[in-house]
């Protein structure tokens, strides 16, 4: 047991909980079932208090990552605590791949599926989609296995960590690809917007960055799958970049994947920044809100209204695509959704302060947001929101009937105590 309190990848967080790692699926179960209180502890990629406990953290980092491929079944059975970026490795290795990754891919399995984090493409859904099946340590110290065909699985797979520790994740593969990224810069926002579809479904994936100043966009980043976009010199009024970008303006693309049209396997190009590289420590916080596909452009346009007031405490905005899924608590349960990301100076208090005001221009939109940024909004909103949040609190109730799993951020946002 770390007795000694960590804090979370940003910096912006100390947990409270000491830190337990064990190294056997048996010593999670000894472990859970002695404890009063206790929560998953992931890559520490969160930006708010979801993961920490009352009482103690338990993080499966040292737990046995063996990857076991099917290639019968299409899919790949993996320990919680491996990150996307080792298991897509090992997947591209033998042939094979996942559909999507997240910006970074430095983040743990069962971390990004119980959030809802998630990649672009219109047709592409978050990584928790991906998901055939669980393995929880439940309260008791059980090992519970479900699958897509145990009743209320859309319930168990982005679970906040409130129903178990995810100690075993199955994901859907597929044969390996190659992808083709371009970029490109700045597109007119009045093309853009009125255009929007269409750039946002030209590729297999499609990212924009902004600081909502001005007249353009900053960039957009075009992910190109079988040749399905064609890397023309012009992108909506964009042009076509000569050397590598990074999001940020000024900051050398070393640490990005590779771009410029070059094609590689999936693996070194879905996500935006190279497994290599290690992301920085304390020098950013994250905020994101997702809305109704049908809204976005009304989302995007009130976001530039109140550019005055984001810009000055922004590093860059990303806007993104997500398919619907049939996840309760997923961001984009039964909808088609567009998500927009706000990367923030470490300046937290000036951040949460702005918060109510993103909140309130976005309320219209039937917003939800990412589970793991910062947000303030509390249960009873988002349970307007989210329509089987109360089917997801009865499921809670029946897997962890003493709250062993709960905290103060799951009290405040989910459970409304």
């Amino acid at each position: 047991m770390n007795q000694v309190s960590e804090r979370n990848w940003a910096g912006n967080y100390r947990y409270a909980a000491p830190v337990a790692h064990p190294k056997s699926i048996d010593e999670v179960q000894q472990l859970v079932a002695a404890a009063t209180r206790v929560r998953a502890l992931g890559s520490r990629h969160s930006f708010n208090t979801i993961a920490d406990s009352p009482g103690m953290l338990v993080a499966l980092d040292r737990v046995d990552d063996a990857i076991f491929i099917d290639p019968t079944r299409l899919s790949v059975e993996v320990s919680g605590g491996t990150t996307y970026g080792t298991l897509a490795v090992e997947l591209q290795r033998q042939g094979y791949a996942l559909h999507n990754l997240a910006s970074l891919p430095h983040i743990s399995v069962a971390g990004a599926i119980a959030t809802g984090t998630h990649g672009s493409g219109d047709h592409n859904g978050s990584l928790a989609t991906a998901v055939s099946a669980l393995e929880i340590v439940t309260g008791s110290g059980e090992l519970l296995r479900v699958d897509r065909s145990t009743p209320d699985f859309a319930g168990m797979v982005v679970a906040l960590g409130a129903l178990g520790i995810v100690t075993r994740v199955t994901l859907d593969i597929q044969p390996t690809f190659e992808v083709q990224q371009f970029v490109y810069e700045n597109l007119p926002w009045s093309a853009v917007l009125q255009h929007f579809d269409a750039v946002m479904g030209s590729a297999y994936s499609v990212s924009m960055f902004t600081n909502w100043l001005g007249e353009n966009v900053d960039q957009a980043w075009v992910k190109s799958r079988g040749g399905d976009f064609t890397g023309a010199g012009e992108f909506f009024g964009g042009t076509a970049a000569t050397l590598g970008r990074h999001p940020l303006p000024g900051i050398s693309a070393v640490n990005c994947t590779e771009q410029l049209g070059v094609a590689g396997p999936w693996s070194e190009r879905l996500a935006h920044f190279r497994l290599a590289f290690t992301p920085s420590n304390g020098e950013e916080l994250q905020s994101e809100y997702h809305v109704p596909r049908e809204h976005a452009v009304a989302a995007i346009e009130a976001m530039r209204t109140l550019s005055d007031r984001i810009a000055p405490l922004l590093l860059v905005s990303e806007i993104r695509s997500i398919a619907a899924d049939d996840l309760w608590l997923s961001p984009n349960f039964e909808r088609a959704g567009v998500a927009l990301h706000f990367t923030w100076k470490p300046e937290q208090a000036a951040v949460e302060a702005l918060l109510p005001a993103l909140e309130a221009a976005l309320a219209p939109f039937a917003v939800r947001p990412h589970w793991g940024k910062l947000f303030q909004t509390d249960a009873e909103t988002l349970a307007a929101s989210f329509p089987r949040l109360d089917d997801f609190r009865a499921l809670a109730d029946r897997l962890d009937p003493t709250g062993k799993f709960r905290n103060d951020f799951l009290e405040r946002t989910v459970f409304g105590g």
